[in-house]
């Protein structure tokens, strides 16, 4: 039983300083959410060539074949369940199912246990992560919405990056396993504490809002897929844009340190550059949120995929670790620009009884980008080499930015 459900509450009120103590207990459940994952930026893609001899670049993605699939499908599914049984239950939920994979991964005797533990750590990001947005939308209500999920972002892909570079470090240190997961196994006690102990769920604050007028219902999910996938322009081009910007995620994440290490970096340096990314785009997050607040949502977006365009075509020649750093830290600013606008923009367009039906449907198409872009790069390594898959997805981007600009409406 949550404590604070033990003693009466006032009438809930939105805004970022009348809930700013769940606010900040939810920005740390988000950043332990954030350091689960960010140990696998720097480690598992080197675990498979260093520790399981699997050389195609192909094979080395199918960890996150697993991953995407399943975050993208809890993310669909995460939204509409929280409506039913609310979002407190439903993140709870996602620390339990993600509790196993540190420790699978730190045993794990074959490459097929790590691409497992991965189907657990996507079901665990999607229903995790997913709540603490929504629940962070639903405090603060419709002002400084941008700002918030700038904060959320932030405090996320911070310890993403943290958790990466503390890996990495470790790793060259101590060896790729047990010691840079015990890392991991600290996250999740620590975010299934948060969650049980502290966190109120937030379905009085979505009732209060939307009291103010609109559907009092959510729609179905059946519904709300068909929306943002066929029938309105506005969420396609949002949805498709979040597609693309973790195509750009899946080859950093799964290619780059296998590109890096080939063309002679160590570990500690690759953990470095995988962690500049995350780390940069988490400290931009909350600048970029605010912007987006104040200049509109469709002008960052577009801004941020040309950009994110250009640092992953910079990441194609050999530029040795400050060029690679370099251009880390730029797809980390294009990225801040997009990545919490993106949700705003969903936020904005549709009602708040249904907002987070809509969002597990953005984030649905989001994620799978992780999925195309594992397999997609992957293969394309594989046939042409890495070059031209990495020239590649700067052009998927580039169109992608293009889309955004011609078919959301400025706002």
């Amino acid at each position: 039983m949550n404590r604070s459900d033990s003693v009466p509450r006032p009438e809930p009120r939105l805004g970022l300083l009348a809930n700013r103590s769940q606010f900040l207990l939810l920005v740390a459940v988000t950043a332990f959410v954030g350091a689960l994952v960010g140990l696998e930026r720097s480690v598992v893609p080197l675990l498979a060539s260093e520790t399981f001899g699997i050389v195609s670049a192909a094979a080395v993605g199918s960890f996150l074949v697993a991953f995407a699939p399943a975050k993208a499908v809890a993310n669909l599914v995460a939204g509409r369940l929280s409506e039913r049984a609310g979002r407190r239950r439903v993140l709870i939920a996602g620390w339990l199912i993600g509790a196993p994979v540190p420790f699978i991964v730190i045993l794990a005797p074959a490459w097929e246990w790590i691409v497992a533990a991965n189907l657990l750590l996507g079901v665990n990001q999607g229903l995790t992560w997913s709540m603490t947005v929504n629940m962070k939308i639903d405090l603060v209500g419709p002002r400084n919405r941008g700002f918030a999920l700038g904060l959320n972002e932030s405090a996320g892909y911070i310890a993403v990056g943290a958790s990466a570079f503390a890996a990495g470090l470790i790793a060259a240190q101590a060896g790729l396993r047990p010691e840079p997961f015990y890392l991991g196994i600290a996250a999740v006690a620590a975010g299934t504490a948060l969650s049980v102990l502290f966190v109120r769920d937030t379905g009085e604050h979505v009732a209060a809002e939307g009291a103010g007028g609109g559907p009092v219902t959510a729609p179905s999910l059946r519904s709300a897929l068909i929306d943002g996938s066929f029938r309105r322009p506005d969420l396609q081009a949002i949805h498709q844009a979040g597609l693309v910007n973790n195509v750009n995620d899946a080859l950093v994440w799964a290619l780059l340190p296998l590109v890096l290490l080939a063309r002679g970096l160590d570990v500690a340096a690759v953990g470095l550059v995988a962690a500049a990314y995350p780390l940069t785009w988490g400290l931009l997050n909350v600048p970029a949120g605010w912007l987006s607040d104040r200049l509109g949502r469709a002008p960052l977006i577009v801004a941020g995929m040309l950009l994110q365009a250009l640092a992953v075509a910079a990441l194609a020649p050999d530029l040795g670790l400050t060029g690679a750093l370099l251009a880390a830290v730029v797809l980390g600013v294009g990225t801040a620009l997009v990545y919490p606008t993106l949700i705003a923009a969903v936020s904005d367009r549709v009602a708040p009884a249904g907002r987070a039906t809509h969002i597990g449907v953005y984030r649905f198409w989001r994620d799978l980008g992780t999925l195309a872009g594992a397999l997609g790069a992957g293969i394309a390594t594989d046939l042409f080499g890495p070059v031209p898959a990495i020239l590649g997805v700067a052009l998927v981007t580039a169109a992608s930015g293009i889309v955004v600009a011609v078919r959301l409406p400025r706002g």
